[in-house]
């Protein structure tokens, strides 16, 4: 079983890898495998609303990572997207990302490659503009037919710094727990 972690800040080693990189390494004591992608600083277009996707299979922009996600995610069980916070929502690279990954997959018949998968959200804040962000973000799981996976708190971590990230006890906490709870899921679905 593994799961990818996806790493929707233009900040690679930045506050929101610091929660994945906790999730990882707790998923990872709990037997499940886990790899963080990371989207990386290329612009990513949003939709084009074209609908070429369910004539050709794929999306029709191809050069900016979204096909090769798309494929990637056929070896994982679960996901779990995590974004900064930017003006009180999730960044305009995982949200143009995400509009056309699921977008893509479900208008080209490869649905399956989501659906009853689960799935989580992750933001990363300084201050403010958390569960405006994971209310965004979670969206995507429920319309993909996707179970989503908790932890007892909003699955948020705060800080401006990855040190300060790490310094929030209460969201790395909540972190670990998150990823216990998908191992959990994981496990039961496997049985």
């Amino acid at each position: 079983m593994k799961v990818l972690l996806v790493n929707g800040s233009p900040h690679k080693n930045g506050c929101t890898n610091t929660a994945l990189e906790e999730i990882a390494k707790t998923l990872k004591e709990e037997g499940i495998g886990a790899e963080i992608y990371y989207i990386g600083m290329k612009a990513v277009s949003g939709c084009r609303g074209c609908g070429a996707c369910t004539q050709i299979g794929r999306c029709v922009i191809n050069d900016d990572g979204v096909n090769e996600f798309v494929e990637k995610a056929k070896e994982f069980d679960g996901f779990i997207f995590g974004s900064p916070v930017h003006y009180a929502s999730a960044s305009g690279t995982i949200t143009s990302f995400m509009d056309r990954v699921f977008f893509s997959a479900f208008m080209s018949g490869r649905g399956e490659v989501f659906s009853h998968k689960p799935a989580a959200a992750v933001a990363s804040a300084r201050r403010s503009g958390t569960t405006a962000t994971l209310d965004q973000l979670n969206k995507y799981f429920t319309i993909s037919e996707m179970p989503v996976i908790s932890g007892r708190y909003w699955n948020m971590v705060h800080g401006h710094t990855p040190e300060e990230v790490k310094q929030d006890l209460e969201g790395m906490q909540n972190m670990r727990l998150l990823a216990r709870n998908m191992a959990w899921h994981l496990k039961c679905l496997e049985a």
